[in-house]
This record gives structure tokens, sequence and C-alpha cells, in this order.
């Protein structure tokens, strides 16, 4: 629907691999060159791995891929999968005996969608990073997005299927992408009309319900399932330094705020990495304000792509 992908951005790489059986997957994004990393979590319940090294302090200031995995905390496992790879390809921070490839990951639950004995792992990781291409476009069902779900608060049987999306915003020579696995606790909206597109669904009346007006109506007599997360990667060709690469994906968040309600939750670990290639000076408050606009065309487009799939609707077939 909206147009792009991350890999617009010069120098970044996506790879999936997923399971049908155990509906799930991850998606890696690298940058051999490695680029400026940032981070912001927002969410209260997070499964991520290597964010304190990119705080603005911290010596390591540049990464050289971000995974995305389903399976819960199991799926951080396939971070060290993408880090064998690029081991191997000698990519990574060079500490004279050998380079470590500096590897973030965030994950999402999706473990009661598929099969939950069957998570991204080492392998699985691998062969995310092996299928890395600069020409990689594919949105919906696929790598992370496989897995992802929408509308949970009453229960599975009230979600919707969602998916990856990935969307680009262009200002002359500066370009700012965005690649989000939706697997939200709250409504998803769509970004421009303000309409909603995903959320709570009835099966029976076919029709989508509001989880803000549930919440209100039920109140605390209602148990929340824990079982959500929206995570992703803003990519970037801006010159950013490593602070204005934790701010822009501050702000990036607002992508999030814009899209998705309720948003930022005890029951979620909203997570966003940034990317930055620093080939283009650019402004960091454009650079910002991009970013958001790119993060919640990407929502739109998990939902638009994605595909029904194990008792799932999605949006496009509604």
């Amino acid at each position: 629907m909206y147009p792009g992908y991350i890999t617009d951005v010069k120098g970044i790489k996506v790879g999936h691999s997923q399971s049908e059986k155990g509906m799930t997957g991850c998606t890696a994004i690298i940058c051999e060159k490695g680029a400026v990393g940032g981070v912001d979590v927002r969410g209260s319940a997070p499964g991520t791995r290597e964010t304190d090294l990119l705080k603005p302090e911290k010596m390591v200031d540049r990464i050289h891929g971000v995974v995305l995995a389903g399976g819960s905390a199991f799926g951080l496992e396939a971070a060290s999968g993408v880090m064998r790879y690029l081991e191997e390809k000698e990519i990574g921070f060079d500490v004279g005996v050998t380079k470590v490839p500096i590897v973030a990951s965030a994950v999402i639950f999706d473990l009661n969608v598929g099969d939950h004995k069957i998570r991204p792992d080492l392998e699985m990781g691998y062969d995310a990073a092996r299928n890395a291409t600069a020409e990689e476009s594919e949105q919906g069902n696929v790598g992370c997005g496989l897995g992802a779900s929408v509308g949970k608060i009453l229960g599975p049987d009230y979600a919707m299927k969602s998916g990856l999306g990935s969307a680009s915003v262009k200002a002359g020579e500066l370009m700012v992408s965005a690649i989000i696995s939706v697997n939200s606790f709250g409504d998803v909206y769509e970004y421009k009309t303000g309409r909603q597109i995903a959320g709570v669904y009835d099966y029976k009346k076919r029709e989508m319900l509001n989880t803000y007006e549930i919440m209100k109506r039920e109140r605390a007599s209602l148990g929340f399932p824990m079982r959500n997360t929206t995570i992703g990667v803003v990519a970037t060709n801006a010159v950013l330094t490593k602070a204005e690469a934790n701010k822009l994906a501050s702000m990036a968040q607002n992508g999030f705020a814009r899209s998705i309600n309720p948003v930022h939750t005890m029951l979620d670990g909203d997570t966003i990495f940034t990317m930055a290639t620093n080939e283009v000076k650019g402004d960091i408050n454009l650079v910002g304000t991009m970013a958001a606009e790119a993060v919640s065309m990407a929502i739109t487009n998990a939902i638009v792509y994605a595909k029904s799939c194990n008792g799932l609707v999605a949006c496009s077939d509604i």
C-alpha cells in the first residue's frame, strides 16, 4: 500500500527464515560495513539483546545487524546464528584474534499460534543471514511476521492476523526507512485515514471491536493476556552520532503511538532499533519526523499485506 522497503537505504540487507509448522520465523537486517546504532524500548515486557551496548556512553557505536524474531525469549538465540554467519564473512568489531559481529535483537510472543516447540534458533538465524539481500521486498506473512497477531485482549479466539511491514520516506537524498513486526496488544489504525484496520474481531458477528472500550467496560476484572510486542528497525543514510541515533529511535516510537491504541502498555515490549549508515547530512528533527512517518506506513503495510491463516482472519479478507 505504502511504497518502499528498508533496503532502500544503501548498505542495508534483509533476509528471512521461517517455519510454517511452527508459525514463527526471524528477520535479519544487516549492514556489513557497520551502522551507528540506537534503541528505544517503551513497552514494559520486552525481550531484547544488546540494548545496553547501544547507550550513548558505551564504547561500541556501530552494529552489524539486528534480528527480529518470534519465539518469545527463546527466539533471542537466532541472533547467535547471524553472528556466526557474519564472523565467517570476517565482519564485525576487530578484537585482534577475530572480528566480533555486534548483533542486537528483539522478539515477539507467537508461541500460541503454531507449534510452540518450534522457534527461531541458531540455525534459523544463520539461514536468515545467508538469505539477506539488498533486493529483498517481502511483506506480510514472512520472517518475524509469520506468527504475528493483534487484538488479543479477549484471548486468541478474538485475535486477527498481522505481519511484517516496511516502508520508506525520502527528502532529496535523505532516506529513512522502517521495517516493523506488528504483534500489538492494541488495535491498529490506518496511517492517513485513522480508520481501524485490525484488532479485536468478533468472528460470529464478523465485526471489529475496540480494545480501549473493552478495557473501560471491564476495568480490573479482565485478565489481559501478556502475549504482545511490536518491534522494528529504522534505517537511514543520515549522518548521526550515537546519541542522535538513540534520539531517532525515540522519535520513531511516535509512529507506534500514531497507529496503535493502546500502545506502550505493561503488556507490550515495544522496541525500535536504529541503523544509520552515515552517508548524507540531515537534521535530526527532520530525520526523526520522517522516521515516525515511515514507521506508521510500515505498520499499515504489515496489516494490509498479511494473509489469513491458522484460524486468524486478516484485514484483506474482511
